[in-house]
């Protein structure tokens, strides 16, 4: 009898262990599909923001306006468009979430990310070569360690969910009216709060992938995986990317001809 209920324990508690093995694996291969998906499109955005400012198609982008001080250039109309497409997309795919094909979805990211390299052309234009990759390698290095203590902290950091939803309207709000006030101080205090948010946003995203990996994996199949993982790469990119948005204004050298 004692030996029958040994038997079963053992047992039991190996099936345990494989299927808390297998889940372990299942989660490491997501979350390197995500973070994989993430460091194409911020490929892809560079490549093509370089390309927008550096080649032929600058043209169609930008345009010599006359200015107080001379001509700088300024953003046509294909520019301006390409300025506020990336927020048309990110529409579509949040409200398609559930009716997009895997297939739909991961085009809507390869289409998000080309665009945004349009309407960052300007930062090759506006910041010196240097500063730009200097930025880039600071925000590379903060956006890898915030992550890497999100996903591996004991901490709840999903409980701030609420506070960082509040925290990133009021930024949108700030941003808003500063169009108006060109205030110098608000736009200081307005930088600063952007860098904090998207940090803390970075640590919070990578904690909430773990987390809900074990609930979506219990139901989903291979292309509703491979669909969410865009998503989550999404959210991702657009950490990293408005984190470096921010570190470039405190600390992107401006070109002499700016």
């Amino acid at each position: 009898m004692s030996f029958s209920h040994d038997y079963r324990s053992q047992t039991a508690a190996t099936g345990w262990n494989a299927q808390a093995g297998a889940l372990d694996a299942g989660l490491r291969a997501y979350m390197l599909r995500v973070y994989n998906w993430m460091a194409s499109g911020l490929l892809l955005t560079g490549i093509v923001a370089y390309a927008v400012a550096f080649t032929g198609l600058r043209s169609l982008f930008f345009q010599l306006a006359p200015t107080a001080g001379g001509l700088a250039l300024r953003p046509s109309l294909l520019g301006g468009l390409a300025m506020i497409a990336p927020l048309g997309f990110v529409l579509v795919m949040s409200f398609g979430v559930n009716r997009l094909s895997r297939q739909a979805a991961q085009g809507l990211f390869w289409a998000f990310c080309a665009t945004m390299g349009a309407s960052m052309a300007s930062i090759f234009l506006v910041y010196t070569g240097v500063s730009v990759v200097r930025v880039f390698l600071v925000t590379a290095c903060t956006f890898a360690a915030t992550s890497l203590w999100g996903y591996t902290t004991k901490a709840n950091l999903l409980r701030f969910s609420s506070f960082l939803m509040m925290g990133l309207f009021g930024l949108v709000i700030a941003g808003l009216v500063n169009i108006f006030l060109k205030s110098s101080a608000l736009y200081f205090v307005y930088s600063i709060v952007g860098v904090l948010i998207f940090t803390a946003f970075s640590a919070f995203d990578a904690q909430r992938i773990r987390v809900t990996y074990p609930q979506y994996a219990a139901y989903e199949g291979p292309d509703e995986a491979a669909k969410r993982s865009v998503y989550d790469a999404l959210s991702l990119y657009m950490n990293f990317i408005n984190l470096f948005q921010f570190l470039l204004q405190f600390m992107g050298v401006r070109n002499s001809s700016d």
